[in-house]
């Protein structure tokens, strides 16, 4: 495990905790509105090509949040699982130490600083949709 003392894994393991809980929470709410929301009977009252790309729209964008949520708790579980092998804190890609400072931040990182910013230069171009 990266160079990381008791008190500051203590603290970082309370982190995730909440920011699961937090999720959890919030997938919750969302899966018992999205109950509540009819896209379909939306799209099936409008005559307008408009309206429907806008119900179109919603719908996305709740299937966007409710994707983004499961991956930030999915990242979560494997940074316990990282903490359970001892390999917590320490990049995947050079072995270094993530640092506390970055870990407090964003408790689910893989990586160094250093490995994460040469991956999104390597990788930028894989978010860009094409045609």
């Amino acid at each position: 495990m990266a160079n990381l003392t008791n008190a500051q894994l203590k603290n970082l393991r309370q982190l995730l905790n909440n920011n699961f809980t937090k999720l959890r929470d919030e997938v919750r709410a969302e899966l018992i509105r999205s109950g509540e929301k009819h896209y379909a009977d939306l799209v099936s009252g409008v005559l307008d090509i408009g309206d429907e790309s806008v119900a179109d729209m919603l719908a996305d964008m709740d299937a966007a949040l409710f994707d983004r949520q499961i991956q930030e708790i999915r990242d979560i579980e494997a940074a316990w699982l990282r903490l359970a092998d001892l390999s917590y804190g320490a990049c995947i890609d050079c072995g270094g130490d993530i640092g506390y400072e970055r870990l407090s931040v964003y408790p689910t990182a893989k990586r160094c600083f250093t490995c994460q910013s040469q991956r999104e230069k390597t990788y930028a171009h894989e978010a860009t949709p094409r045609l």
